[in-house]
C-alpha cells in the first residue's frame, strides 16, 4: 500500500461500487431501460432486452446506443430509468466514516445522471463528502470507457491523474484511468459484464467491500 500514500483525489463509480450490488438497486434501473426501449420502439419485453443488452456492449451504455439509433430525448431517458425505489438503501455509518477521513477531494464518475447520484448518497448518508459529481451529461452522453469523459474529468477538476485512485465495479472502465497514471480497483463481483478483463494488468487492486479497503488505508497512511 505504499502507492497509495500520496493518493490526493479519490473517485468513485456510482452505481454497485458506493453501495453493495447485493442491494439490487441497479436491477430496478436495467428493468426500466428495458421498459423504455419496449415503450419507444414498440417491442415486447424480450425484443427490449435484447436490444438493451446488445447496445451496452457495443455502445458502453443502452443510452449511448439509443441517442445513436433512435436519436431519443436523453433527458427523458435518465429521468425515466433513475424513478426507481430506494426506501430500502440503508444508512451507511461505517463507509460515511471512512471515506470522511481520506485526506484530499473526493468525486463521483457515473454513466447515470447526478439526481441520481445525489438520491443515492442522500440514502445511505454520504452525499455530503464529495466535491463533486461527473455525470453523464458533463461528458455530452459519451460513457465510460471512452476516454474523452476521464479527460473532461480530469480538466474539470484539475485532477493530477499520478495522484489518483479509481473505485468501479466495471473492469473495463478501470483501462482509460490506469492508462493516465491513475491507480485503480476493482470491486469484485460475478456479474459477466462487470468481470470482463478482471484479470487485465490495468488493475491495481481487487477488493471485496469498499468500506473495509478504505479502512485498510485510513489505517495504512496513520503509520
Amino acid at each position: 500500500m505504499n502507492d497509495l500514500n500520496k493518493i490526493k483525489y479519490w473517485l468513485f463509480d456510482l452505481d454497485n461500487t458506493l453501495y453493495d450490488g447485493a442491494t439490487k438497486v441497479f436491477d430496478q434501473v436495467d428493468k426500466k431501460m428495458s421498459k423504455f426501449i419496449s415503450e419507444k420502439l414498440d417491442v415486447d419485453i424480450e425484443q427490449a432486452r435484447k436490444i438493451q443488452k446488445s447496445y451496452f456492449e457495443e455502445y458502453n451504455t443502452t443510452l449511448n446506443g439509443m441517442i445513436k439509433n433512435h436519436k431519443i430525448n436523453a433527458n427523458e431517458f435518465l429521468e425515466f430509468v433513475h424513478d426507481v425505489d430506494l426506501s430500502f438503501l440503508k444508512k451507511d455509518l461505517i463507509l460515511e466514516n471512512e471515506i470522511e477521513k481520506l485526506e484530499g477531494k473526493k468525486f463521483i464518475f457515473t454513466n447515470g445522471s447526478r439526481e441520481h447520484a445525489k438520491n443515492v448518497t442522500r440514502r445511505i448518508g454520504i452525499d455530503h463528502l464529495f466535491d463533486g459529481i461527473f455525470d453523464i451529461r458533463d461528458c455530452e452522453f459519451v460513457p465510460k470507457p471512452s476516454k474523452e469523459p476521464y479527460h473532461k474529468l480530469v480538466e474539470s477538476y484539475k485532477i493530477e491523474p499520478q495522484y489518483c485512485i479509481f473505485f468501479e465495479d466495471i473492469a473495463r472502465n478501470l483501462k482509460p484511468a490506469f492508462e493516465m497514471g491513475m491507480k485503480t480497483v476493482w470491486i469484485k463481483n460475478n456479474e459477466p459484464w462487470a468481470s470482463k478483463f478482471s484479470d487485465a494488468d490495468f488493475i491495481s487492486y481487487k477488493i471485496d467491500k469498499l468500506s473495509n479497503f478504505l479502512k485498510e488505508i485510513n489505517e495504512y497512511r496513520k503509520t
